[in-house]
């Protein structure tokens, strides 16, 4: 039993103990039923939010006003909710009141989906389910429990999320919850760019990100949420390098090799999805062949706007459009000086730019050679000392009469050039080679 198995077991034993319903809930269940590991699991009970934390030790009311109550055990987080039924919506997201319910059955119908509204007992090693949620599962169809157009309008996230669903567990979206889907996919645009972000994450590093992006596309999802990635259909690429068809089918294939990724590596699956952003706009049908000029400079400004627009942080805005501009240049590194090389396999990016570099090959000539040569050289240089303390400093230029300035730069970017590539192994014979090819 693992940890949070046993954690969370522990919290509904409590519950129990003390005369109240308590039991897993949502998509843990599902998960269950399914085979598949839980990341986390909810419990929902009966207990109020007051009674919750009277119980437990350590609790955080993180959503008290929707009898929400995170339990905190060994250092684990578990969200513990009061079973209820919600009033009306006018934000697109919260209810304006709730009311707390006797039974999970009342619970259940306010939840988005049937294969999210399950509950297990965990004591008696019993299933409850009033929503025909296992029949789902089994049939593979992601359904909203009772009308779709009320449950999508309660909260608008809950058009990507049952892409997201389709997409990650490879089932279909029912008929009726499809086409009430497409109708209203204009009212996305209200959920907030922070919440966006959250869903699109979790699509694209959950699995099979292919599948997901037909889905966004055939629901009309993709051209309101990213308008630049729709804009790749039937932008052709030159044959004799991308045999497999356009920048959306090239795009849409790399995601499909990516395997489901840890949610912290967002920036790996975005920068994938962006990669060649900038194709659309710098297409051009020249004389030899098609040409795509300066794609990969024009895609990370693109990438940068986009991810700001969607909220990421400075720090993985910054990654992702490094990643994006950087991309063509792994082709020229067996041409690569052995100190930029160095330089270009040390940035702390280079560990999944060549991963995305790999898949970009495999989704087009298939040709790895630059990638396995990469993966040699870096093995190669790992055993070396990844960034040697430099032999000269600023310090060091003055006393040889240098002046201060801009040359500096050049001087000492110089020598680390001459030490990465073992020509120059202490500060002496650094000094006469400066003053060898440099004048002050």
């Amino acid at each position: 039993m693992s940890l949070l198995h046993r954690l969370a077991l522990q919290i509904v034993q409590r519950l129990q103990e003390r005369g109240f319903h308590a039991f897993f809930a949502g998509g843990c269940v599902r998960d269950q039923i399914m085979g598949r590991e839980a990341k986390d699991i909810d419990i929902a009970t009966n207990a109020n939010p007051s009674q919750i934390q009277s119980l437990f030790s350590r609790t955080i009311p993180v959503g008290v006003q929707f009898g929400v109550v995170l339990v905190v055990e060994e250092g684990v987080s578990f969200q513990v909710a009061t079973f209820r039924s919600d009033g009306r919506y006018v934000d697109g997201r919260h209810p304006v009141e709730v009311q707390y319910s006797k039974t999970a059955q009342k619970d259940a119908q306010r939840r988005d989906f049937t294969i999210n509204g399950l509950y297990f007992d965990p004591l008696q090693n019993q299933v409850l389910d009033f929503v025909n949620g296992r029949e789902d599962i089994q049939r593979k169809v992601v359904r909203t429990i009772g009308d779709p157009r009320i449950r999508f309008q309660e909260d608008k996230l809950r058009l990507l999320r049952a892409v997201r669903f389709a997409s990650t567990l490879g089932f279909e979206i029912e008929r009726k919850t499809f086409e009430v889907l497409c109708e209203l996919t204009d009212e996305i645009t209200e959920v907030s760019a922070e919440r966006v972000r959250e869903e699109l994450v979790k699509l694209i590093t959950g699995g099979h990100a292919d599948r997901g992006l037909t889905l966004l596309d055939e629901t009309g999802l993709l051209k309101k949420v990213l308008p630049e990635i729709s804009r790749m259909k039937g932008v052709q690429q030159p044959p004799q390098f991308h045999p497999e068809g356009d920048v959306f089918i090239h795009t849409q294939m790399m995601m499909g090799m990516l395997d489901p990724l840890p949610e912290r590596s967002a920036i790996l699956a975005m920068s994938t999805l962006l990669h060649d952003v900038g194709k659309p706009p710098t297409f051009r049908n020249a004389p030899d062949r098609i040409r795509f000029d300066n794609h990969d400079r024009v895609g990370a400004r693109m990438a940068r706007e986009i991810c700001q627009r969607l909220r990421f942080s400075n720090d993985e805005i910054d990654q992702i459009a490094e990643g994006v501009e950087k991309h063509m240049d792994f082709k020229n590194a067996p041409k690569m000086r052995e100190a930029t090389l160095k330089r270009f396999m040390r940035r702390p990016t280079f560990q999944w730019e060549i991963e995305m570099h790999r898949l970009d090959c495999l989704a087009s000539h298939g040709d790895l050679t630059v990638y396995d040569f990469l993966k040699e050289k870096y093995t190669e240089f790992q055993k070396e000392t990844p960034k040697p303390e430099l032999l000269v400093t600023g310090n060091d230029l003055i006393q040889l009469g240098f002046t201060p300035g801009p040359p500096f730069k050049e001087i000492l970017s110089a020598v680390e050039d001459q030490q990465l590539e073992h020509r120059l192994s202490s500060k002496e014979e650094a000094v006469r080679w400066i003053l060898e090819h440099f004048s002050k």
